[in-house]
């Protein structure tokens, strides 16, 4: 089977026609690095080529699905990043190249010819809700959390799959608030397809794949075609440029700018604290004034 650093990918052992992909950071959340998306990618693909495998299970080791990315790293840090370019003038190109392939690369997932079911348990946040929602299926536990609170400040889902899982309506609501929901209220929704007691989520689950795993390959393919067909037709494609674009900015405005400074001062644990409490977040000039006098202090204590 092949090895990666952020996951694993092997034949269940009872269930041959289903491959369980485990991300596999416990000890980070399975935090999102730079080898992640590429190994998510590389998973899928060999399952794909795996003629036995029917069907994908995507879970995640640990406490939890995927707690996003691992922004405590990139937002504290002064290091540059394609992502977060600031000692010269932001390339959103160069931004957008990099987000755009791991969009492409979770979306791996979505275009597999195999059906994929996400299992989610504990926190499936941020860009661990992209992994998620890229999947064709969504089961999680009751009490899980689903949402993206980087949309009140510092990012944009680049998959953009939120309103196509979810409708207009409520996926505004999502965005425009950065709230989280639990696996109950994912399936009242319609965002889950199942939402069930954490003691059964791994039977329910396999009961789903197994169900799926005896459909033939070919006719599996045919139909998730013909569903992708219809989102690709509904503008799937320019949605995730306009949100990957959109992501880029929400890092370099002003706004964003604050948000990383404050991170970088405080913590990243004291910047999600405010990004999450509802306080309001400093904007324009107010978020450039902050910048400055964070930069100045830094300069003087350097």
């Amino acid at each position: 089977m092949p090895e990666f650093t952020t996951l694993r990918i092997d034949r269940d052992a009872q269930e041959p026609r289903i491959a369980r992909l485990l991300l596999n950071r416990p000890a980070r959340l399975n935090a999102i690095n730079d080898e992640t998306p590429r190994e998510i990618r590389a998973a899928v693909e060999w399952a794909e080529a795996d003629e036995e495998v029917h069907a994908i299970v995507v879970e995640g080791a640990g406490k939890g699905f995927c707690g996003g990315y691992d922004l405590a790293w990139y937002a504290e840090q002064d290091f540059e990043h394609p992502c977060q370019q600031e000692s010269h003038p932001w390339d959103p190109m160069v931004d957008y190249a990099t987000m755009k392939r791991n969009t492409e690369d979770f979306m791996a997932l979505w275009r597999c010819s195999k059906p994929t079911i996400a299992k989610v348990h504990g926190a499936a946040v941020a860009g661990g809700s992209d992994i998620a929602l890229c999947c064709d299926l969504l089961v999680m536990a009751e009490d899980a959390r689903i949402g993206y609170m980087p949309t009140r400040v510092w990012g944009c889902p680049t998959t953009a799959m939120w309103t196509y899982r979810l409708g207009p309506v409520r996926a505004k609501q999502m965005m425009f608030t950065g709230d989280v929901i639990s696996g109950a209220q994912a399936a009242e929704w319609g965002l889950a397809n199942l939402a069930v007691p954490v003691a059964e989520l791994e039977a329910e689950t396999m009961r789903l794949a197994r169900r799926i795993a005896g459909v033939p390959r070919s006719h599996l393919a045919m139909h998730k075609l013909v569903v992708n067909q219809v989102m690709l037709t509904m503008g799937l494609e320019q949605s995730q440029m306009m949100a990957t674009v959109f992501d880029g900015i929400t890092r370099h405005n002003p706004e964003g700018l604050w948000f990383r400074r404050y991170a970088q001062a405080e913590g990243f644990k004291a910047a999600v604290e405010w990004r999450d409490s509802g306080r309001p977040i400093p904007e324009r000039d107010e978020a450039r004034r902050l910048v400055d006098e964070m930069d100045a202090r830094k300069t003087a204590g350097g």
